[in-house]
């Protein structure tokens, strides 16, 4: 369950808030004068978003070594043709609207 309490109801009932995380997997999102400051979840939520983290910077260290000596230029036209080619399968799959 997701839910939001304020800085100081977190502190008076931080166990109750650590049991709740940690047996019922909630999520509490902990604001301060009605501004969210941090989150509290369950470690094992922690661990997947750490790990798909890595895998994003892995993936990106891997694409930055492919394309060290690729010019400027090709790169850019490639990005630009990679993104024609999403638009265009993304509109090709949108039902089409009748008028």
């Amino acid at each position: 369950m997701k839910r939001k309490l304020s800085a100081m109801d977190a502190r008076q009932r931080f166990g109750e808030v650590l049991e709740g995380v940690y047996y019922r997997g909630d999520e509490v999102v902990i604001e301060r004068a009605g501004r969210s400051m941090a989150v509290v979840v369950p470690i094992e939520r922690y661990e997947s978003m750490e790990r798909s983290r890595e895998r994003l910077f892995a993936l990106i260290e891997k694409a930055q070594a492919r394309n060290r000596d690729a010019p400027y230029a090709v790169i850019e036209q490639e990005v630009a043709r990679a993104v024609r080619e999403v638009r265009t399968s993304k509109r090709g799959s949108k039902p089409r609207r009748s008028r």
